[in-house]
């Protein structure tokens, strides 16, 4: 039996195969701490330098391995800071438990110093399941449930920790009424749906003549289903963000991203088809999918209540991913007309195309679409991606060819800027011998990046791969929001908001003992990058880019157009400059 209440959650924690926690200490969760430092089988607590971090640690920890994350803070304060990063892991459905101090029992109803009411802070972040341990017997049945459920339901859970329980005497239940004896272990069912409604659906696509596919994150275990079912359909896959490193790039009918962020000819196979299969996605913008009554559709989701949620479908299919596009494909008949697949393929390669000349075009310092570009082609082949939330992510989405092997991610749901940092250390933690490559705005660098830098200089010599490089877009703006200004808006860039201040961030990590290098030319990418690659450290590149270099949406709308032309005419401070880029990037389709 473990010594005290703290003793025996690190040694539940150690049972689940929980190997990292990510965490901070106070002095609410103190008896924890202890624990976590008398525990010689582990789990082994990371120290990053917020809470914030933490969590965001966590949630990347679950997306890369598909286990638990777990992080740790203590009471008041350092219970909000972890906010961010939960709803982070809770909007993106990944399994990670949160587990923070609270004041002495006690004292808990009179105001005390840094006492706020956790059990309701956290019922939306972790409202499947946030209970406060109130008694030593009680710790056992809380941490497995914790646990349990956040796997089973792919969400954040959440157990609250008085500072008083902490040190108690650890207890197993009693043999009497009211008790309750829980267990480890959790392995997932396989959902497959009714054969029913399997041949109904099948029977749509095969009515088909131009079939469009969505992957989404759901698509992960099922990469090599989508892309047979697609090849029999003589369909097009596009992907949701969350699926970028998922679905590789190399394969000819895969069209690209979707949406603000996505591709020309994903959008025109949304715009052509006639049946929709979304697989394993809730894709938010419904405006990038086909007109409601232009398309049949068909969606799969292991959730049910995402069944319908954003199109309006024939057939809901409720069930694992894999399973259920494997038995669709067995019910399919193989499309002999391949006229739409190929119309497709030659538009992908077009884009393909494009993205290159626009990478060409010249810009002041540097075209932040070459930088991409050149980072794309030198991608190692086990690479893990980790792209934060910022004009970047354009870049990102659009512009890093995917091969098979390569893993990353994204703050999807959530879209919070700050992720980048956190989500490659979290990746190096959990596969070492990988090199990692985090693409980072300077507004996410100066919110929580720098921070994160620290971190990165205090642990990676234990890696066996030292590669871990961060690419910091300096373009002195908060830029896809300005942008956002001028587009959604008809405003000019607001300078108050938008503007940031410049900072040295390649001789800030010289002077954590990290590599810094600059690109402030175009002639340099290429140098610098290599370079990078081969180093024996971790490596800021801090790399001065355009910030007039518009990440053009797949299609612009008249009114986009006319919102544009607006935030000029009011007096935007870059439009001279901004219009001459904008020609150029139009130009390039043509010339």
């Amino acid at each position: 039996m473990a010594k005290t209440v703290s003793d025996f959650i690190i040694q539940r924690l150690h049972e689940w195969g929980i190997e990292r926690v990510y965490g901070y200490s106070g002095d609410g969760i103190n008896g924890v701490m202890a624990a976590l430092r008398r525990a010689p089988a582990g789990p082994r607590m990371i120290q990053p330098r917020h809470e914030e971090l933490a969590a965001f640690m966590a949630s990347a920890h679950a997306k890369f391995t598909g286990t638990p994350g777990v992080c740790i803070a203590t009471s008041g304060p350092g219970a909000v800071h972890l906010l961010n990063g939960l709803y982070d892991a809770k909007k993106d459905h990944m399994p990670v438990v949160a587990i923070v101090g609270q004041q002495a029992r006690m004292s808990l109803g009179t105001d005390y110093q840094q006492e706020i009411d956790l059990v309701s802070l956290y019922k939306d972040v972790a409202g499947d399941y946030v209970h406060m341990v109130t008694d030593a017997p009680q710790a056992r049945h809380l941490i497995d449930q914790a646990v349990r459920i956040a796997l089973a339901r792919r969400t954040v859970t959440a157990i609250i920790v008085p500072n008083d329980i902490q040190d108690l005497e650890m207890a197993d239940p009693p043999r009497a009424h009211g008790a309750v004896f829980s267990g480890t272990g959790y392995r997932p069912g396989h959902l497959v749906p009714d054969s029913g409604d399997l041949d109904a659906a099948a029977a749509v696509l095969d009515e088909g003549k131009k079939v469009a596919i969505l992957a989404g994150a759901g698509c992960k275990e099922a990469v090599d289903e989508v892309l047979a079912l697609a090849d029999k359909l003589g369909a097009g896959v596009a992907k949701a963000i969350l699926a970028k490193t998922m679905i590789p790039d190399d394969v000819d009918y895969v069209t690209g991203t979707v949406g603000l962020l996505g591709t020309e000819p994903s959008a025109d196979m949304m715009a052509g088809c006639d049946t929709l299969l979304m697989v394993g996605t809730r894709f938010p913008y419904a405006e990038f999918l086909p007109e409601e009554g232009q398309a049949k559709a068909i969606q799969i989701d292991i959730d049910g209540e995402a069944l319908g949620l954003r199109y309006p479908t024939e057939v809901n299919l409720a069930g694992e991913a894999k399973a259920t596009v494997a038995a669709l494909t067995e019910r399919v008949t193989r499309k002999e007309d391949r006229e739409w697949q190929a119309t497709l393929i030659e538009k992908t390669r077009d884009w393909w195309e494009l993205m290159a000349s626009r990478a060409d075009v010249e810009a002041n310092p540097v075209n932040p679409q070459a930088l991409f570009a050149g980072l794309s082609s030198r991608l190692p082949d086990n690479v893990l991606l980790a792209c934060d939330v910022g004009s970047g992510t354009n870049w990102y989405a659009r512009y890093l060819k995917i091969r098979r092997g390569m893993l990353g991610s994204v703050s999807g749901g959530l879209a919070s800027m700050g992720n980048g940092v956190p989500y490659l250390m979290a990746g190096k933690f959990a596969f070492p011998d990988r090199p990692g490559i985090a693409m980072v705005g300077d507004g996410a660098m100066q919110m929580l990046g720098n921070q994160g830098l620290i971190g990165l200089a205090k642990y990676w010599r234990e890696w066996s791969n030292p590669t871990a490089i961060v690419v910091v877009l300096n373009n002195r703006d908060l830029n896809q929001v300005t942008w956002e200004q001028r587009v959604m808006e008809g405003d000019p860039k607001f300078e108050t908001s938008q503007d940031l201040p410049d900072f040295a961030y390649d001789q800030y990590a010289d002077m954590l003992g990290l590599k810094g290098l600059r690109i402030d030319s175009a002639e340099q990418i290429d140098k610098v990058l290599e370079e990078a690659l081969a180093a024996d450290r971790p490596v800021v590149i801090n790399a001065y880019t355009d910030p007039e270099v518009a990440p053009i949406p797949p299609h612009i709308s008249l009114e986009q157009a006319k919102n544009f032309m607006s935030s000029m005419v009011q007096g935007d401070p870059g439009s001279k400059h901004m219009i001459r880029q904008s020609m150029k990037q139009v130009a390039a389709k043509w010339l």
